[in-house]
């Protein structure tokens, strides 16, 4: 009696080994799973990406005002018609001129 006990518990084990520790087990769905929730969040971010990339393009198309904004920011430019007016912050050693000693 005791031996068929041992080779049923045995038999189960056998039976339960693929289920556990497999080609397709349990361990093995939970880590697809997550691959899977990883790269679920990775597409979120590049779809919001190329959504305001496509919005920047069609702007760009459209639009004067966008490439005049990167022609100011990016290369500096300025119309025709501007005056260009520098301001510089004092640098904090100095004091202006006529200020008082402290």
């Amino acid at each position: 009696m005791r031996v068929l006990t041992l080779s049923l518990a045995a038999l189960i084990v056998l039976i339960q080994y693929p289920l556990w520790l497999g080609k397709g087990s349990w361990l093995r769905v939970w880590e697809v799973d997550q691959q899977i929730r990883a790269q679920r969040d990775s597409n979120r971010q590049l779809q919001a990406r190329n959504l305001a990339l496509d919005a920047e393009v069609r702007d760009l198309k459209v639009g004067l005002e966008a490439i005049e904004e990167r022609a100011r920011s990016e290369l500096g430019m300025i119309r025709q018609d501007e005056i260009f007016f520098q301001v510089l912050d004092p640098v904090p050693s100095e004091r202006a001129p006529g200020a008082p000693k402290p």
